[in-house]
């Protein structure tokens, strides 16, 4: 089969799409023949040199396809089925797993960054990682749900406890975890601010659902938000940018408030003012994937029409490199997809 790997971190001329072995299965396993994949950020920091990847590396960690094979085992899946990849590896033993925490295993992975991703020509993964894929979306759009879907939702829903009537800001409208935060947060009854980089952007977001959507590069967002909420602030920020938004998503936080945060695209190193933290009673909240009910809960919202996948262009795997430079250029909204 071809596959979509890298053999060293560099730009997004290091990906070669090359023939490799076809993956071997267990008696738990189900073959997935892959119809499409969908970017996540995570590809572009495996590629550029995130530590402890293993190389030569496959990347991708979402993917939807056709089961070609299923090993003796697996019961509740057949040959022909339409299926999406659950992108997290978890052991299934520790106190976390027990518990449903599975994000939380002390030997977490991810398809993709810590073990072979899903952009290939076929998968071998356990039964465990299948989920039929929801009749209403076509594998483009299944493909761009599991990662993005499962971490706005376990941020939102797991870490935040965003109740309904709540005032959310939503940093990265255009991103894939953006573009769905914005669609769980108006189906759990609340006022969404969505931040976005352009007046198209700006009007994306408000397609999608957005109360208020702000252009970050021509309104100040700390003040605008003040503006929106009478000065009370926003009970929820939705955090994934890092350094660069990180002063302004303390600034809009509203007293008792809660900003979680699953990632530092413009860097990791940021300040914190303690006093405003227990004076106004505010949390600092991280997160990482979601446990599996919260992709369950996800293809669920899907297949009510309730949440839909942003698709923003579609590639061949093998012109891999220009899907990067796309995502990289920060002008997508919505998912990149790459199809073998």
């Amino acid at each position: 089969m071809n596959a979509l790997r890298i053999h060293e971190n560099g730009g997004p001329d290091v990906l070669k799409w090359e023939s490799i072995p076809d993956p071997t299965s267990n008696s738990n396993d189900v073959l997935v023949e892959i119809k499409s994949t969908a970017m996540n950020h995570l590809d572009i920091w495996v590629r550029s040199g995130m530590p402890n990847c293993p190389l030569p590396m496959i990347l991708g960690s979402d993917g939807a396809g056709i089961v070609s094979d299923i090993g003796d085992s697996v019961s509740q899946f057949s040959i022909g089925d339409a299926v999406i990849i659950q992108p997290l590896v978890w052991c299934g033993e520790c106190r976390f797993c027990k518990t449903g925490r599975q994000n939380y295993c002390t030997s977490m992975g991810i398809f993709g960054e810590t073990q072979n991703g899903t952009m290939s020509e076929y998968i071998s993964v356990p039964e465990k990682n299948v989920r039929r894929k929801p009749a209403n979306l076509n594998f483009d759009e299944a493909a761009s749900l599991a990662l993005a879907g499962q971490t706005a939702y376990a941020m939102l829903v797991r870490r935040a406890n965003l109740q309904p009537g709540e005032t959310v800001l939503i940093w990265g409208a255009s991103s894939g975890v953006g573009s769905m935060a914005i669609q769980i947060a108006k189906q759990l009854g609340c006022t969404v601010i969505a931040t976005a980089g352009s007046d198209e952007k700006v009007d994306a977001a408000k397609n999608l659902g957005a109360d208020y959507s702000v252009q970050y590069k021509n309104a100040d967002v700390g003040s605008t938000v003040k503006d929106l909420t009478d000065g009370a602030g926003v009970d929820v920020v939705f955090e994934h940018v890092g350094a660069a938004t990180w002063k302004t998503s303390l600034k809009c936080l509203a007293k008792g408030g809660r900003l979680v945060t699953c990632g530092a695209t413009t860097g990791p190193k940021v300040e914190v003012d303690l006093r405003h933290i227990f004076i106004k009673q505010q949390s600092i909240l991280g997160s990482t994937m979601g446990d599996l009910a919260s992709l369950d809960e996800v293809v669920s919202l899907a297949e009510s029409g309730a949440v839909t996948p942003v698709i923003d262009s579609i590639h061949k795997m093998e012109n891999g490199s220009d899907a990067h430079r796309r995502l990289e250029s920060g002008e997508a909204f919505g998912k990149v997809i790459l199809n073998p």
